[in-house]
Parts: structure tokens; C-alpha cells; sequence
């Protein structure tokens, strides 16, 4: 009976409190209704020691998805979430977790940062607007709200909600799916809906652990990129961009490309595959720089092939030649008939690596690759522009034992394992050489097949080579003997020249005593 009536009197109560509420809605005027609603406002945060911060999906004039709040769910969702019991899924583009969960609405969790409790909410509002807009507001509105106690104001507003952002950025980017870019041709960029770089999504596999080459070469690389990620303060304080340049040169199969994409994956960076022959000129290739984004690598394989960027001066014997090469220019220009060259110098390449247009955004690398490092310009690839040389040799032991690794699961086979780091250190072959005879080319090949396979063609590689060494040795000892024999030819003439003088002017001698 007790609970009963303790039931029956709260029903009372409430049912005053509101039919109170709704005559002081209807009949009081709104300026009275303010004023009582301000200092209820007052007596109650004298009671309830919280403060709440909120945190709108939608803002601006367009009403357009905050990027704030996006963060905030990411993290929410990577970090508090599980305490939630009725979550939301929702797809998220251009990520390698498309399937994201989060606190549904009318849900709580709570978080925790140094020592101190706050309670995030996720709420909605539906609303009651029924105005006509060129950008019609949705009917419903959500928000996340932030409540905390007031005593910890001024931790939670500087440090905390800071925190909040910067890890809820860092999901955000580990969790985003990389893309691979290649730059338009100029003349594409004023059509609808154009852009100055296309782009695919990039999932080429390699990993340092993958890659072939040197265990302690490899960890060098790691540790410089390592150092450069976590290097923004020091390049702010050093007064430089933040930037870093890598040159890869070697033979062609030597691993270049796959290094590259092993430093995206590595670094979680976006790709720009850089095409100097579609660039008209230096103010194109400064556009194209200012649409990269941050985090990302641009890359411009094989660039002594890409154009004449040697910035070598001419020889004076060739002055002629170009002169007329003008020439024929203007007479093809006045007939309609000039080739559409790009005028791209190195100089424009030069601004773009390290000048003053380099500085427009951060957290960039660029590389350079080929196989003739010897063709570039020394102002091209001089260190503070190509920072870091990476040479990319043959493959070696340490190379092939990764390799074995990846394509046979091998880690060492006691009779075949040694005559491969024989004969490896006795003959030239690429890691894409060595990668192609491992690889199985049927169901009934093994491991070892595999391996003799390899050791075949080193063998018949180092044949190969000794062949060609005997042949240029015998080319070379030809060639000694016919200049000796040219020599002693020449040497023969000589001396039948002089006797033959020697013999006129002993005859000469003869007829002169005669006539005497």
C-alpha cells in the first residue's frame, strides 16, 4: 500500500508540474517567459555542477558535414565506443575499414583523460521549420555532446578536446585508403568536373620486410623516414621546408619501383606519379605542386629519360648546329607547323624541388629515380635536393635469402644455399632475375626445383660473362697486335725512307766527285 501511494502521489506531482508548465507556456508572454527561464538557468547551475559543450554534424550557410565532428566520431568510435549497447554503422569512403561503428543515438559513453571522467552523448533534434531554402535543412539534427564537471574547465577545453582532435586525425589518416595519382594534360583542365591530377586507389603490397636488399641498409632507410615523420618542430626550427628528397639509381630490375611503393605503405602517403613529357612549361609544373596534398610522395621515374634536363653547357662546335635548329623552328612556326614541345627548363624543376614554391604544404618526399645517375645535372641531385642516395645494386646473399623467403618460404637449405652465395658473389644478376627463378611456374615444381633452377642460370649468367671477358680480352690482345704490327710498319717505312735518302745523298756525293 505504501509503495502504492508513494506511486500515486509522484503521478500527482508530475501531472501539476506539468499542466503549471503548460498554462505559464500558454498564457505569460514571451519576454516574462525569458526572464524566468535566465534565472532558472542560474539557480540550477548552482545545483548541477556539469558543464556541456556541443558539437553540431552540421555547419556553415550550406549546411555541410562539420569536419569536426567527423573527427570526433572517429575517435569515439576507435576508443569509447565499446562501452556503448546499441551502436550504428556507418560506410566510410576511401577507407581500408569502410564498416565504422559508433554510439547510435540517445546513447553514453563515457571517457577518460588523465584521471579525469567526461560523458560523451550522441543526440538528435527534429525540426519543426517549415520556410522554403535553396539548401533545405534536414528534418533531423545531431549532435554529440561533451559533459564534464566545471572544476576541470579549463583542462578539458585546452588539453583534452586538442587530444580529442589530433587522435581522432591520426585514426583518420592510418585508416585511410592511399591513392595513386598521375597528372592531366593541361588541356583537360577546363572541361566540367576536371582536375589537374586522376588518381586510383593504391594497393601495391611491397614492405621493407618484402624487400630485397641489405638488413642494415634497409634499417637505415627506416630510421631516416622515421626521423623525418617526427621531424616538423625540427624543420620549423631549422628554418626549412618540410620536405626530403630521395634519388634511387641502379640497373634496371634492381628494385626501384617496389622501394617506392614500400615507403608509401611504410609512411601511409598518397602517391603523385609525376609525367614531365604531358608539363608544357615551369608555370604548369607550380600548379600541379600546389594541388598535392600533404603526406605524399611525388615521383618522377626514369628522369633522365623524361627530357634534355642535363643542364650541361654546349660544346662550341655545336653552336652551328643549333643555330640552324632555330632557324628551322621559326620556318616551321610561320607555316603553322611547330611542334607542340614542352618548355619546361631546369631551372622550373629546380624551383619546384627546392624553391620557394617547395614550401607550399609539408610532410612531403619526393623521389627521383634512374638508371644513369651519371647523365643528371650535379644542381639536380646535390644534397638539401636529392637529400638521401639510395643506390639499388645487384642482388646479393642477404637479398636473395629474402627473396627465398617470399616466393618459397625457405630460410636455408644446406647443400643448395651456399653454391647460390658462391656463384652471387661471382656474376651480376637483378632481384627481378632472381625473383623470376623462384617464382614456381607449375604445381609440380618445389622448392628445390626452384633453387636449381636459379643456380642454372647463374651458371649460365657467369658463363656468359667469362665468355664475353675472353672475347673483349681477345678483341683487346687483336687490337695490341695490329697497332704493333701498325707500328712496326710504320717503323720499317721510316727506315726505308731514310736509307733511300741516305742512298741519294751518297750518290748525289758519287756524281759530284765525278765531275770534279
Amino acid at each position: 500500500m505504501k509503495i502504492g501511494e508513494i506511486w500515486s502521489n509522484l503521478g500527482s506531482i508530475m501531472a501539476s508540474i506539468m499542466f503549471v508548465y503548460a498554462m505559464f507556456d500558454k498564457f505569460f508572454p514571451p519576454p516574462i517567459r525569458r526572464y524566468f527561464r535566465k534565472y532558472a538557468n542560474k539557480f540550477t547551475s548552482l545545483l548541477y555542477p556539469y558543464i556541456q559543450i556541443t558539437f553540431h554534424e552540421l555547419s556553415g550557410d550550406h549546411l555541410k558535414r562539420s569536419q569536426t565532428y567527423t573527427i570526433i566520431q572517429t575517435y569515439l568510435s576507435a576508443n569509447s565506443s565499446q562501452g556503448a549497447r546499441k551502436l550504428k554503422a556507418e560506410v566510410i569512403k576511401d577507407s581500408q575499414n569502410p564498416l565504422v561503428l559508433s554510439m547510435d543515438d540517445n546513447q553514453e559513453i563515457i571517457d577518460e583523460f588523465n584521471g579525469i571522467k567526461v560523458w560523451w552523448s550522441a543526440n538528435h533534434t527534429t525540426s519543426k521549420s517549415q520556410s522554403f531554402s535553396y539548401y533545405p535543412a534536414s528534418d533531423e539534427k545531431r549532435f554529440l555532446t561533451l559533459t564534464f564537471h566545471k572544476r576541470n574547465r579549463d583542462v578539458i577545453t585546452t588539453s583534452y578536446i586538442q587530444h580529442v582532435l589530433e587522435e581522432g586525425k591520426a585514426i583518420t589518416t592510418k585508416n585511410r585508403q592511399l591513392k595513386l595519382y598521375t597528372n592531366n594534360p593541361s588541356k583537360d583542365w577546363m572541361w566540367y568536373r576536371s582536375t589537374k591530377w586522376s588518381h586510383t586507389t593504391f594497393e601495391h603490397p611491397a614492405s621493407f620486410e618484402t624487400l630485397a636488399m641489405k638488413p642494415e641498409k634497409k634499417e637505415e632507410i627506416i630510421n631516416d623516414l622515421v626521423k623525418f615523420k617526427e621531424g616538423k618542430e625540427y624543420y620549423t626550427k631549422v628554418g626549412k621546408a618540410w620536405k626530403r628528397g630521395y634519388l634511387l639509381f641502379g640497373p634496371p630490375g634492381t628494385g626501384k619501383s617496389t622501394m617506392i611503393s614500400a615507403i608509401a605503405n611504410f609512411m601511409n602517403y598518397d602517391v603523385y606519379d609525376l609525367e614531365l613529357t604531358v608539363v608544357k612549361d615551369n608555370n604548369e609544373l607550380k600548379r600541379l605542386l600546389i594541388e598535392t596534398s600533404n603526406k605524399s610522395i611525388i615521383v618522377i621515374e626514369d628522369i633522365d629519360c623524361s627530357l634534355d634536363l642535363t643542364g650541361q653547357r654546349k660544346m662550341k662546335k655545336e653552336k652551328d648546329d643549333d643555330e640552324n635548329e632555330e632557324k628551322k623552328k621559326l620556318i616551321d612556326k610561320a607555316k603553322g607547323e611547330e611542334k607542340n614541345e614542352s618548355k619546361l627548363t631546369l631551372s622550373g624543376l629546380l624551383n619546384f624541388i627546392d624553391g620557394i614554391w617547395s614550401a607550399c604544404g609539408g610532410e612531403r618526399i619526393i623521389i627521383f629515380t634512374t638508371n644513369f645517375v651519371d647523365k643528371l645535372d650535379p644542381a639536380l641531385i646535390r644534397r638539401g635536393r636529392m637529400d638521401k642516395h639510395i643506390e639499388m645494386s645487384y642482388c646479393g646473399y642477404e637479398a636473395f635469402k629474402v627473396l627465398a623467403k617470399n616466393y618459397l618460404d625457405v630460410e636455408f637449405h644446406d647443400e643448395l644455399f651456399p653454391v647460390i652465395e658462391k656463384l652471387l658473389g661471382e656474376t651480376n644478376m637483378t632481384p627481378a632475375d632472381v625473383a623470376e627463378n623462384l617464382m614456381p611456374k607449375s604445381i609440380t615444381e618445389d622448392y628445390e626445383t626452384c633453387l636449381k633452377k636459379l643456380i642454372q642460370s647463374l651458371e649460365e649468367a657467369k658463363k656468359k660473362v667469362e665468355e664475353e671477358e675472353a672475347k673483349k680480352k681477345a678483341e683487346e690482345e687483336e687490337a695490341r697486335l695490329k697497332e704493333e704490327k701498325e707500328k712496326q710498319e710504320i717503323a720499317q717505312e721510316e727506315e726505308n725512307v731514310k736509307a733511300n735518302e741516305n742512298s741519294k745523298e751518297i750518290n748525289g756525293f758519287k756524281d759530284k766527285l765525278s765531275l770534279d
